[in-house]
């Protein structure tokens, strides 16, 4: 045979491998828990804590949503202001007063001190007054993220209920443009199958992960973790946070919102691009040898199986264009559940190969820019020499 046939083979048993034994990640039914017990007669006191940096453009269309929680206990909301200069801080308290609903705090911290990145310093701060009035449970969410009334009260539930520390959905991510078609819904599906939401969820976890946008997580909990101290440089917070908990003995969830939105647009390829690029190569540690094997992954399993099909299919190798031609298949048909939640048409599902080629390229791009001392950056913050997610 030929070695572009024993490479579409090799493909081939990849994806057979990553449809039934990686935890069924392409499967999108991990949602919210539903409650098995009735409702308390005393909810718990909550305190959502939303870091802020240059948010008054999506804030209109996010913190009027935390504010209106149909929330039957007390609940207020801290905005930490993290040195923005677009008037977050004074639009916040605009929008509190005008449409009312939970108590509002702003805080601004001041710039960070050396050895935090700016998000866990402002998360400091917010945790720190937040805990001192007492709340059960802290509610950390993103200045971007929009919240439907009851999503509070589902998530409190869903921690009560099931004994949870920590409960974290995945938000659903704006898709408009058509870069957004491209790239987004592939963004939740490689996260998914990097961190199976199953392996997660299990009483014997194989994976560890949250999902940074929506985090509700029990005020002991962090305590005992110490958090946000011991993550304090990560990029990659929200699974530092989740590894911390479960270093600490609390027990995660991690599933898919249905009511919980990012209104943040990524309208054109550049802002997509710097997204991923800001933490690709902090995902793999930094590691070079990491990040040969996450590329010659990538070439096999995503590029290889049209490049098989076509060539083989050109050339007259039967071996390769069937392996490659059914590889292709059943990528494919793993994407078609993450383009149903996303709402997108089904026809984008064949073109995951070239999403793939994208999310390569961007990879590569993350490792140039943090050996050329750039490193990670965000809001108009780089962090040279970032730290990875830690293992343990």
């Amino acid at each position: 045979m030929s070695t572009l046939a024993w490479l579409s083979i090799a493909s081939l048993a990849a994806w057979i491998w990553l449809l039934l034994g990686q935890g069924f990640f392409w499967r999108t039914d991990q949602r919210l828990p539903p409650p098995r017990r009735t409702p308390p007669d005393a909810w718990p006191r909550v305190a959502v804590v939303v870091p802020a940096r240059d948010e008054a453009e999506v804030l209109p269309l996010s913190l009027p949503s935390l504010l209106a929680q149909d929330y039957p206990g007390d609940a207020e909301v801290f905005l930490v202001d993290d040195g923005s200069t677009d008037g977050t801080g004074k639009l916040a308290v605009e929008l509190s007063g005008r449409y009312g609903g939970l108590r509002l705090t702003v805080v601004s911290p001041g710039e960070p001190e050396p050895g935090w990145t700016g998000k866990l310093w402002a998360l400091r701060h917010g945790m720190a007054l937040a805990r001192a009035r007492g709340p059960e449970f802290l509610l950390l969410t993103d200045a971007d993220i929009a919240h439907e009334p009851d999503s509070l009260r589902r998530l409190v539930a869903a921690a009560v209920d099931h004994d949870l520390d920590l409960v974290s959905q995945m938000a659903r991510l704006r898709v408009a443009s058509l870069w957004e078609r491209l790239v987004v819904p592939a963004f939740v599906y490689f996260f998914a199958q990097l961190y199976p939401f199953r392996w997660i969820n299990r009483a014997r976890p194989l994976a560890t992960a949250a999902a940074g946008g929506c985090v509700l997580l029990r005020t002991e909990t962090a305590v005992a973790a110490d958090v946000p101290e011991v993550i304090r440089q990560a990029v990659i917070d929200d699974v530092s946070l989740a590894r911390a908990v479960r270093r600490a003995g609390g027990r995660i969830w991690l599933g898919l919102a249905e009511r919980v939105d990012s209104v943040r647009p990524y309208p054109g390829l550049g802002e997509l691009w710097r997204m991923v690029a800001r933490s690709a190569y902090a995902q793999l540690r930094h590691s070079p040898l990491l990040l040969v094997g996450t590329v010659a992954g990538l070439v096999l399993v995503y590029l290889v199986p049209p490049v098989a099909l076509v060539a083989g299919v050109w050339s007259g190798d039967a071996v390769a264009a069937w392996a490659g031609g059914v590889a292709w298949a059943v990528m494919t048909g793993t994407y078609v559940p993450m383009l149903r939640h996303y709402r997108q048409p089904l026809w984008l599902a064949p073109l995951l190969p070239f999403t793939a080629f994208l999310y390569l390229l961007m990879t590569v791009d993350s490792a140039v820019r943090h050996h050329r001392g750039r490193g990670a950056a965000w809001k108009g913050r780089t962090y040279a020499r970032p730290e990875a997610a830690p293992d343990r």
